[in-house]
């Protein structure tokens, strides 16, 4: 094997994992190789929210500046009662956020973040994207790894030093490193719940329905016993993203599908009519499942396999740390493989080993938040009189194990 080839990173998925990893690699000194399954790079999903983490790290990998010419600077987080339109609690972002934090809060488009994600790939000589390219097969030895993709009906052969599935919750990677392993990679698993989205025009009913029941400047969550929803403007503010989270029966896997708007519109009843007439205007609305992947098997193959983002821990978006986590995971995963040069099996260890413990305590969090959020009877009056009593500065100290994490350094030998 070549010395670039003993060097180069081969990488499963060119979505916000992979091109992250991608980018870190490459800035790194390694040779990066892209395979993403479809013909064309498109965003799936619409609103992202970027926090501080996230968005420290796109800063250093050269990637903020041109996200930021589209993305938006909410100045908070606003929690209102679905039913009353009350407001609950406020948490304070925009420029205190900034200052608190040393990075700013975003929310965007999918499409932006991944457009300021290729710009910079595309100032990457380093890196080679083939879309186009099915894995069917994954080969791990001692001397490294070689991944067999098809691309226009022929077999294409990668070796590499390392391979990362970054290739989403229904990661092939985690399939095919399963088969005659020990590993014990597991498939994903439906939670129970369906997202339901839609984007509209500011301009539109919709738009102005929607600036009716709460700030455009804002990312506002509508809490309620049977649904939340959260909705933030993207694209300069021209559009607001509409996200609602129902209990629901498993569909199709994808990121379009369609579900039975009756679902949502029981999970709505008694709420404000303001609301109700938001959602009715804003249709049609699309439907995906939420699937998680099971925390007790491995990230890692020592010989040289990584699952990062929604590959190895897919969570429920209950915490808007989905894009953070594979981020961050990108970002700490080319690190150590870059401290550690020589010892990969030791460089796969400590990183999976760091990032359990984050992964796993925002995990926790997204189920609180789904718990207040949900909340009804007397847990709902306990919950309004707790956020009444907490000022906004204290709720936003609540967050800074999340938002104020950065990567550490991890001393060479």
């Amino acid at each position: 094997m070549s010395e670039t080839r003993s060097r180069q990173v081969v990488i499963a998925g060119a979505g916000i994992a992979g091109l992250a990893a991608a980018i870190a690699f490459a800035e790194r000194g390694y040779p990066v190789r892209v395979f993403e399954q479809a013909k064309r790079l498109e965003a799936v999903g619409a609103g992202i929210q970027l926090s501080p983490n996230a968005t420290r790290i796109l800063r250093k990998l050269g990637v903020l500046d041109a996200l930021l010419v589209n993305a938006i600077k909410p100045e908070a987080v606003v929690l209102k009662d679905a039913a009353s339109l009350r407001q609950l609690a406020r948490v304070p972002l925009g420029g205190a956020g900034e200052k608190r934090w040393g990075a700013p809060y975003l929310v965007a488009h999918r499409a932006d973040l991944q457009d300021a994600l290729m710009a910079r790939v595309a100032q990457m000589p380093d890196i080679q994207i083939t879309t186009g390219a099915r894995i069917g097969d994954i080969a791990v030895g001692t001397h490294g790894v070689v991944v067999t993709t098809e691309v226009d009906d022929k077999p294409v052969q990668a070796p590499g030093l390392l391979l990362v599935g970054a290739d989403g919750v229904w990661s092939s990677v985690r399939r095919l490193a399963s088969q005659g392993s020990r590993a014990g990679f597991a498939n994903s698993r439906f939670s129970g719940e369906l997202a339901w989205r839609a984007t509209v025009s500011a301009n539109s009913e919709a738009g102005q329905a929607f600036a009716a029941i709460a700030a455009a400047d804002c990312v506002t969550t509508f809490l309620h016993p049977g649904f939340h929803m959260v909705a933030y403007p993207v694209s300069k503010g021209d559009a607001f993203n509409l996200v609602a989270f129902t209990k629901g029966e498993r569909i199709a896997e994808g990121w379009s599908g369609h579900a039975d708007r009756a679902i949502l519109a029981s999970a709505m009843r008694d709420t404000a009519a303001g609301l109700a007439r938001l959602v009715e205007l804003a249709g049609p609305w699309l439907t995906w499942p939420l699937h998680t992947v099971e925390q007790r098997q491995p990230w890692t193959m020592p010989a040289g396999v990584a699952l990062i983002g929604d590959a190895a821990h897919a969570m429920t978006p209950f915490a808007a740390q989905g894009a953070g986590m594979a981020i961050e995971d990108a970002a700490t995963l080319a690190g150590l493989v870059a401290d550690f040069p020589s010892d990969l099996r030791q460089s796969l260890v400590i990183w999976e080993n760091l990032r359990r413990p984050r992964i796993e305590k925002v995990l926790k969090r997204g189920a609180l938040n789904r718990l207040a959020w949900h909340a009804w009877g007397p847990v709902a009056i306990a919950r309004n009189l707790l956020l009444a009593m907490r000022s906004g500065e204290k709720l936003a100290a609540d967050l800074d194990w999340l938002y104020g994490w950065e990567q550490q350094n991890i001393i060479r030998r």
